[in-house]
């Protein structure tokens, strides 16, 4: 899953563009851009809780993904806007939904990369088991910060390639398994775990599959910059039709791999250890694969994980501009190459701080951190549907699909509280979401109505 880095100023002016990309340009980055560990590793929290069923909970969580980028789409193409969704959220319902839509996405930037730097570590672990998370998520995190500090033109050189290695690690694990399927590896028929009953499917009942939607969700994370990124179309009306492009083929890559890999591998051998696509290929002992794959992900977590934390900085910047947040995170440092260093050093206290939780809780901080963040992700997609429902002239089927998506990102939310291992991660989003009310709420009484009235 990548960030974007919006621009500033996203409130107060229009921007239109000529475009440069083709639909189909767009699509590929779509499929690049969102591709991450919550798909590497994540996954395999969804395929512990609901077993071979994880694959229908991909295509549901493909369904509301595809809404929610449709509308936003159509907003940009309709009122285009370099700056980020917030302006929609505003637009529709006041400054305090640009407010809150704002700070959650914020707030679900710095879960994420917890999450992300979670993941590296427990993927790093892998070659280093006596090592604790915490000091693989210190070394990540200062890197992080060190790639930050120097700038991004190497970086950014490097972003494509990575998005190559991510799609490539999972092509190469469908050929290797249509490979032992045809007999390559002499894989024994009776060895495969098809699911051929409903206890099989669901083996942990609906209430499994139903907690495994917010993973699922969480995959597809990061399409909603997509649909900003439709302003630099060519033909902005095409942008619907890149994201259906794009959908399809991450659901069929994210299907595809998955299903084989709950045919190869019992239920219970996944766990959050590892990636589901190395458990499923380890009774082969390709001794190759586990060390190149486990370094694909690697690679391609740190490179999300970086770009995350550009947009936490840049985001930040956007707010305070826009007056959302103190002003002295606007500030640029021109002796540091014009770097927002207060912002940098905000969201560093959040990468702190999920190094110390690491610490604190090693054996549970992964799933915690991801279904909030998971969460977050989630709220901030209703107020793109809720901003879509009002702004967007749709027809009775576009209403539908609307209220669909907003049932399904519920149901996700919800599941979480299904689910013992991961019900803390539902209260924690709750925690953010209401302080972020709280201060909206003061602010709208105290600050924004008064300036509104002195107007």
């Amino acid at each position: 899953m990548d960030f974007f880095l919006p621009s500033a100023k996203s409130k107060s002016e229009d921007h239109t563009s000529d475009g440069d990309l083709k639909w189909w340009q767009l699509s590929l980055i779509g499929v690049g851009s969102t591709i991450g560990t919550g798909f590497f590793l994540g996954s395999a929290i969804g395929i512990k809780i609901t077993g071979p069923s994880i694959v229908l909970s991909f295509i549901l969580a493909a369904i509301g993904t595809y809404i929610v980028y449709n509308l936003l789409a159509k907003m940009t193409a309709s009122d285009p806007q370099d700056g980020s969704f917030c302006y929609y959220a505003n637009k529709a319902y006041g400054r305090w939904a640009g407010f809150s839509s704002g700070w959650n996405y914020w707030s679900s930037n710095i879960l994420i990369m917890g999450s992300q730097l979670t993941a590296l570590s427990i993927l790093s672990q892998f070659w280093f088991p006596n090592i604790p998370i915490w000091i693989f998520a210190t070394g990540y995190a200062v890197l992080s910060i060190v790639v930050v500090l120097t700038g991004n033109k190497g970086f950014d050189k490097v972003e494509d390639f990575l998005a190559v290695m991510k799609t490539a690690a999972i092509i190469m694990f469908i050929l290797i398994v249509v490979a032992a399927l045809f007999g390559l590896f002499h894989l024994e028929a009776q060895k495969l775990n098809i699911p051929n009953s409903t206890q099989k499917f669901f083996p942990n009942d609906f209430k499994g599959f139903w907690s495994s939607l917010i993973y699922a969700f969480y995959a597809y994370g990061g399409i909603e910059v997509i649909g900003l990124m439709a302003l630099r179309l060519k033909k902005k009306e095409d942008a619907p039709k890149a994201g259906m492009i794009m959908l399809i083929f991450l659901v069929i890559l994210y299907v595809l791999s998955l299903g084989l890999a709950v045919l190869l591998a019992a239920h219970g051998d996944f766990n959050d250890k590892e990636s589901p696509f190395v458990t499923a290929l380890s009774p082969f002992r390709l001794g190759f694969f586990p060390h190149v794959f486990n370094a694909a992900i690697i690679l391609a977590g740190f490179s999300t994980m970086t770009a995350s934390l550009f947009g936490v900085t840049t985001l930040l910047v956007t707010l305070a501009e826009d007056g959302d947040a103190p002003k002295i995170f606007a500030k640029k440092i021109k002796r540091w190459k014009s770097l927002p260093l207060p912002s940098l050093g905000l969201a560093i206290v959040g990468l702190i701080a999920s190094i110390v939780t690491a610490l604190l809780l090693p054996g549970k901080i992964y799933e915690y951190i991801t279904t909030a963040a998971g969460i977050l992700i989630l709220f901030n997609w209703a107020f793109i549907i809720l901003s879509g429902l009002k702004l967007v002239e749709l027809k009775a089927w576009g209403k539908i699909l609307a209220i669909i998506g907003i049932v399904l990102i519920l149901a996700a939310v919800i599941g979480t509280l299904a689910e013992k291992s991961i019900r803390m991660g539902f209260f924690i989003s709750m925690i953010v979401v209401f302080l972020i009310g709280l201060i909206s709420f003061f602010l709208q009484k105290k600050v924004w109505n008064k300036a509104h009235g002195a107007k």
